[in-house]
């Protein structure tokens, strides 16, 4: 489906300029069979004999090209045990989301195929996936996934989540005041006290269609009566509670709040059903220059291994097989549909409420 049919203007506003990056040229196989195998194959191959083949494959491939949102100083680890692992290089090419999205269609509409992973946020995987660039693939690590992990096409799978949840300090919230509905926020003794994030539209969408639409806008206009604060940023907005400069946030990020705990402050989070997580995920290039490769690696991101090191980085990872109190709940994931087509009803929605009328600032990765 081209880019026109649907709403995503702000994710894909602008073009990038060619060669920002120099990244090496693909590798092919020696053998040549194998070198004419089509990424499909590889990809859906459950063979036993699977690991043995696309260990031996991916080393002679030599290198795997990852397209991500995921910072530096969390992804570089990650690669660098994939290295150490495996014998495969990587090359990592780092932006924010929609960067991902704009440099990865404008290549490919040129008829140029760099990357063999993409790793970033849900609705830009979903746009990847509608401009075909990505293609169902099989993993046995699909056995330790929650069904939230995928979508019903099946061609990414979350490997972490980003899930919003109720941020308070434990300093200036009383434990037998803690809100345990939403409607416990329009609470006479929360006006002014509550903060919010001021580019959580997805967010706001999915809360307010699980209400159904007329009873969700006018809990969410009731809140906006009460003058919450706005703030940009998730990291932000748990510091500020951290800080007692503001005494609850009901759209945290929970392991931002975890990670302060961690750290002696303050704080701490709460789920409030229904709990709505937006993933991060994984998918494979459908014309991947080192499809071997790209599968081996997105089989280590979802391994225990590579779901141990997402966990290690104070994130929230996606596997049921990794121990983590940050996903011990039941949660359900944001429709991409809010962000792709039907952002402008909610981000008219939102600013009348929150922002004035003003524009929506979205945070960056």
């Amino acid at each position: 489906m081209p880019i026109s049919s649907f709403n995503a203007r702000r994710m894909l506003c602008g073009l990038l300029l060619a060669g920002l990056v120099a990244l090496p040229a693909p590798i092919l196989a020696a053998d040549a069979a194998k070198a004419t195998a089509k990424p499909a194959e590889i990809y859906l191959y459950q063979g036993a004999d699977r690991e043995q083949r696309l260990l031996a494959a991916a080393r002679k491939e030599g290198v795997v090209v990852i397209y991500t949102s995921l910072n530096l100083k969390d992804s570089i680890p990650i690669t660098e045990a994939f290295e150490k692992k495996t014998g495969v290089k990587t090359s990592l090419w780092r932006a924010g989301s929609e960067k991902v999205v704009q440099r990865s269609i404008t290549e490919a509409q040129a008829g140029r195929f760099t990357p063999d992973v993409f790793e970033t946020n849900g609705p830009e995987m979903e746009i990847l996936y509608r401009e075909k660039l990505l293609t169902e693939f099989h993993s046995p690590t699909f056995k330790e996934l929650p069904a939230a992990a995928f979508p019903a096409h099946r061609q990414y799978v979350a490997d972490r989540f980003n899930f919003f949840t109720l941020g308070y300090n434990t300093n200036l919230v009383k434990p037998e005041d803690v809100p345990n509905t939403y409607e416990d926020l329009l609470h006479p003794r929360w006006a002014g006290k509550i903060g919010i994030e001021a580019g959580d539209v997805d967010w706001f969408g999915a809360v307010v269609k699980s209400m159904g639409e007329k009873k969700g806008l006018e809990f969410f206009r009731k809140l906006a009566e009460s003058k919450p604060q706005m703030r940009t940023g998730h990291t932000l907005m748990a510091e500020l509670v951290a800080s007692g400069e503001i005494p609850l946030t009901v759209s945290a990020y929970n392991h931002n709040i975890e990670r302060l705990v961690q750290k002696g402050a303050p704080v701490r989070w709460k789920p409030l059903e229904p709990t709505f997580g937006r993933p991060n995920a994984i998918g494979v290039a459908r014309n991947a220059p080192h499809p071997h490769a790209a599968l081996l690696f997105a089989d280590f991101m979802l391994s225990r291994e590579g779901q141990e090191l997402i966990k290690q980085r104070n994130r929230v990872p996606a596997s049921s097989a990794v121990d983590s109190p940050l996903n011990k709940f039941k949660y359900q994931m944001i429709d991409p549909a809010i962000v792709l087509d039907e952002s402008e009803k909610w981000e008219k929605h939102w600013s009348t409420l929150f922002l004035k009328g003003q524009g929506i600032k979205k945070e960056a990765d």
